[in-house]
């Protein structure tokens, strides 16, 4: 499609319609007359095959949780294939509301609170905020200018990484905001560093298709024919590609199985720290105000219904909802006594070192660090002993996946 035709069929104005890059400009940046080049959108509809099939899902008028279909999988490693050569496969992929969303799971996952994680800048400045936001420690390599080309100062990179111990990389490729297509021979050189260094990879791809002119680009996952791929997590996402961005849906490429476990158990282990302080820590009762109501249908319901996807647990009280009585306000809810004589359970289970350190640290709310000085054990020990607990938990607190269900009812 030509240029000109392209304009005409989807250029759309967007202001006075909740913009944040046009109708935020005034509450942002005290004027309306600017050019926003602050928001990575654009101003052109989503494709006309996008459109119809979000017209026919609302015309359908269910909008309860859904399955990934097939063709979704087939649509997106398709396009991966067949313009950049990228070879994908299902059990690698895993979702997430956004790229930024997915970074700060994948560095629970991948560091410890006070490790080290670089960035190379000027670089997109949610990448230093989810780093902070997590407890780590945030490095900066910077970018070299040559009279507006920027290229990896690689000595710098490699010192930096050996001097502050660094366990992760969150890397832009295409850059932004320097618009660097990386060649393929900088990014192998970049990840031979990270390789040598034992510095995890997660490479964010989100804007590899939006390149002016006849730059290639490569992605970190084809590199050298796949041979980093165990060290590197791959993030995009189709909302800069389309103009989907409200849309909320972004892909987590793992190809390492050991990595994509621990991604698994990190999601699954936000809720049941949820859970269970939630309802062991507050013992017979709960203080149940409508903030807490949401937080608890929000985010613990959308976290568990993550957390199981695609593992069919199941539970012989599946069609028995958990007997509760919800009060607006600042009154208790009584959470039914089975829950509370599944998660004594599910305590009793656990071996008693472990449950003496997952008890430190979920109810009395230690670090590892201050459990692992309290019990004069190794932090590595603890880390190894929550994980156990976690897993374990995870298993046989299933059941009070129901009372999420309750609460739905309530609102």
């Amino acid at each position: 499609m030509e240029k000109e035709e392209f304009i005409k069929k989807y250029a759309v104005e967007r202001r006075n319609t909740n913009s944040s890059k046009w109708d935020g400009l005034e509450s942002q940046f005290g004027e309306t007359d600017l050019l926003p080049l602050w928001v990575a959108d654009t101003e052109f509809k989503v494709p006309e095959a996008a459109r119809k099939a979000l017209v026919e899902r609302v015309e359908h008028g269910a909008f309860g949780y859904s399955l990934v279909p097939d063709s979704y999988y087939e649509a997106y490693f398709n396009w991966q294939k067949e313009r950049y050569g990228i070879e994908l496969h299902k059990d690698w992929m895993r979702f997430g509301t956004g790229v930024v969303q997915s970074l700060s799971t994948l560095i629970e996952t991948l560091t410890v609170p006070g490790e080290a994680i670089m960035v190379l800048q000027p670089v997109y400045y949610p990448f230093m905020r989810v780093i902070e936001n997590n407890n780590r420690k945030l490095v900066i390599s910077e970018l070299v200018n040559h009279d507006g080309h920027y290229e990896m100062d690689y000595e710098d990179i490699q010192k930096k990484m050996q001097e502050n111990n660094v366990k992760l990389l969150i890397f832009c490729s295409p850059h932004n905001p320097v618009g660097r297509v990386w060649s393929e021979d900088e990014l192998e050189k970049l990840l031979a560093i990270c390789h040598d260094e034992k510095v995890r990879v997660i490479a964010d791809e989100i804007h590899h298709d939006l390149i002016i002119g006849d730059k290639k680009f490569t992605s970190m996952l084809s590199i050298k024919d796949g041979f980093y791929r165990d060290n590197l997590v791959m993030v995009d996402a189709p909302s800069k590609t389309f103009n989907m961005a409200s849309l909320l849906n972004s892909h987590v490429v793992i190809p390492n199985p050991q990595i994509r476990d621990l991604y698994d158990e990190e999601e699954a282990r936000d809720l049941v720290q949820d859970l269970f302080f939630h309802l062991w820590n507050h013992a017979g009762t709960l203080q149940v105000a409508t903030s807490v109501k949401a937080y608890l249908f929000t985010s613990v319901r959308n976290r568990c219904l993550n957390a199981i996807r695609d593992r069919k647990i199941r539970d012989e009280h599946n069609n028995k909802l958990i007997e509760a009585q919800l009060f607006s306000g600042t009154e208790d809810v009584v959470i039914d006594e089975d829950v509370h004589r599944r998660l004594q359970e599910a305590l009793d289970a656990l071996p008693d070192k472990c449950r003496e350190i997952i008890l430190l640290k979920v109810v009395e709310g230690k670090k590892n660090k201050e459990i692992a000085e309290q019990l004069n054990i190794a932090e590595t020990t603890v880390k190894t002993q929550v994980q156990r607990a976690y897993r374990m938990l995870r298993e046989r607190l299933v059941p009070i996946f129901l009372l999420i269900e309750y609460l739905q009812q309530g609102f």
